[in-house]
């Protein structure tokens, strides 16, 4: 039977290579590909994502093909990303420790919160969180995307995650421990190194964020623990780790490597790479 890939990707923008690169790759594989967004929202590419003359700034070049932009430009034309699952349907919300019945709100959140999950592992083989800016805003510190994250690792399934995506998986942490699920793992991520200085962008708003909210490095670093590491590959074309059941890819050139690396998590059992 073909394999489903739950995509998660964000409202407030995606880089359009994180998430052609991956969703070619599936798409080869004769994979099945359902789109969720923290609303429901139709998630859009990030401009620069589309524009093979946008300069990265840290880079000091281009970071987009002519080939990659127009097959963004053609993905953003069709009508597939429309109508993606509403994460905030798909899953409860944890309730308020100041709530008037909080107890039997949260025997409720569990018992919906567990029901959810088991129908979620039982449709899909794994999930995929497309990076780029936008995740920062809507991904990174979503209770419920928290919760779907724990839900595929509790079940043993392939847990993917592009660039400002692996943050996701830093902040998922059982509400009992605050452990992150990385800790003791080997995973990459944005490196500091090319953090924007100024001009971190956001579909949807009209302010300039400057640089990014938080040095993703340093969460990661925190979150994997002295047993677990961070590996950035600064100065290496490419940075993909697999360290079961999470693969993690750093940035834009990593995108297709990332999904193709999925591909052998689920179809040859490949459990480590990178390092």
């Amino acid at each position: 039977m073909s394999k489903r890939i739950l995509v998660i990707l964000s409202e407030y923008g995606y880089w359009g290579e994180e998430l052609i690169g991956p969703l070619e790759t599936f798409d080869q594989a004769g994979y099945e590909v359902v789109f969720a967004t923290a609303t429901g929202k139709r998630a859009h590419a990030l401009p620069p994502s589309m524009s093979p003359e946008y300069i990265d700034p840290p880079l000091g070049k281009s970071v987009t093909s002519k080939e990659v932009a127009d097959k963004v430009i053609a993905l953003e034309a069709t009508d597939r990303l429309d109508n993606p699952l509403s994460i905030q349907d798909m899953m409860p919300e944890r309730p308020y420790y100041s709530g008037s019945n909080f107890l039997r709100d949260m025997e409720g959140y569990y018992k919906a919160r567990d029901a959810k999950v088991e129908e979620l592992v039982e449709t899909y083989d794994a999930i995929l969180i497309v990076g780029g800016s936008g995740p920062i805003v809507d991904l990174a510190n979503n209770q419920r995307v928290h919760d779907i994250i724990l839900g595929f690792y509790g079940a043993n399934k392939p847990v993917g995650a592009e660039c400002y995506g692996v943050a996701c998986l830093a902040f998922a942490r059982d509400w009992e421990n605050r452990q992150s699920i990385i800790w003791g793992k080997r995973v990459t991520g944005h490196c500091k190194e090319y953090d924007y200085k100024d001009g971190t962008g956001f579909l949807g708003t009209d302010f300039n964020m400057g640089p990014p909210p938080y040095p993703l490095e340093y969460i990661l670093r925190d979150a994997t623990g002295p047993d677990g590491a961070y590996i950035g590959n600064f100065g290496k074309e490419t940075s993909v780790i697999v360290d079961y059941p999470f693969i993690t890819g750093r940035s834009t050139p990593d995108s297709y490597l990332t999904g193709q690396k999925m591909v052998e998590v689920l179809e040859k059992g490949l459990t480590r790479f990178g390092w």
